[in-house]
């Protein structure tokens, strides 16, 4: 038997419950994992909420978590890639990761490398690849100038690191709170809320050549206010602005994610990327976790562990 969360019904946290059932047996091309470690991401409340039903339709009972590190158990027929106690990390095609087992297709894994920890590795698949995705969607450069707002959460703190690697300067759109984490990484910290265009005009002194939205409205709309050409502009979140404003909005789905993880664990690996996870909390108190997600000041990522 193996635990899993699970709603049965739209709503905020209080729908979520940590039921006990069988995990199942992989079928072809798939593999059973024991979950060591599983992200935690804003899109899945907005699917928990009934938000997302256009694009993430749901069958109750229903399951969550599409982040996975941990170690394989079993190996369906076809299976060559990976073998009984490989260590891996992933993104689900179907949610279920927020468990002790899931089963997963092989070929949505990638390895787990020596010195990535546990939970570095469950944070950073969702993160990771949507940070890929959304920085070679702009397309920065060195001499460039890149505003990210949402800088310190999951998906910004990396998408700032990425686009400074590529010599470009960055600045981040932050809470004071953050500002410290920003500086220590090369990005230019400015906080968000009234005036920020303004102090992004004088930041930048006037020039900003492209745009991450990693938080949703109205960064789109700000983006273009500040003279940022529609194909340099990428958002994470607001999508009905990326429909009226022809601007990209490229994510996890987007990327080859298996090779993209390999990526990114490596560069961790080697010291070059920085996966912040601000908590880590038990599979049972997952109810707390949301609630530490849904305010939206994370630096970096939650994950549970199993």
């Amino acid at each position: 038997m193996s635990r899993f969360v699970s709603f049965t019904r739209f709503g905020g946290i209080d729908v979520l419950e940590v039921i006990t059932a069988e995990p199942g047996d992989p079928g072809e091309g798939e593999v059973l994992v024991e979950v060591r470690a599983a992200g935690l991401n804003p899109v899945e409340s907005a699917i928990r909420g009934g938000f997302l039903e256009a694009v993430y339709p749901t069958t109750f009972p229903a399951r969550q978590g599409r982040d996975v590190a941990g170690v394989v158990r079993f190996v369906g027929a076809g299976v060559t890639g990976f073998a009984a106690g490989d260590e891996v990390i992933g993104l689900t095609s179907v949610p279920g990761t927020h468990a002790e087992h899931v089963i997963v297709p092989a070929a949505q894994l990638a390895a787990r490398p020596a010195g990535v920890g546990w939970e570095v590795a469950g944070a950073l698949p969702t993160a990771g690849a949507a940070a890929y995705a959304a920085v070679h969607a702009v397309a920065p450069a060195s001499g460039d100038t890149v505003v990210v707002a949402g800088a310190a959460g999951g998906v910004g703190s990396l998408a700032t690191q990425l686009a400074r690697f590529t010599g470009a300067t960055v600045i981040g759109l932050a809470g004071p709170a953050h500002h410290d984490w920003l500086r220590d990484h090369g990005i230019v910290p400015v906080a968000y809320g009234d005036g920020v265009e303004q102090r992004i005009k004088e930041t930048s002194g006037g020039r900003v050549d492209a745009f991450i939205d990693a938080f949703g409205a109205p960064y789109v709309e700000l983006a273009l206010s500040l003279g940022v050409r529609p194909e340099r502009i990428n958002t994470l979140a607001d999508f009905a602005a990326a429909r009226e404003h022809g601007v990209h909005a490229r994510g996890s789905n987007h990327v080859s994610v298996p090779e993209v993880l390999a990526d990114l664990a490596a560069r961790h690996a080697r010291g070059g990327l920085d996966i912040p996870v601000e908590a880590a909390y038990p599979l049972d108190r997952v109810v707390d976790a949301y609630r530490h997600l849904e305010r939206r000041h994370t630096l970096g990522k939650l994950v549970l562990i199993p």
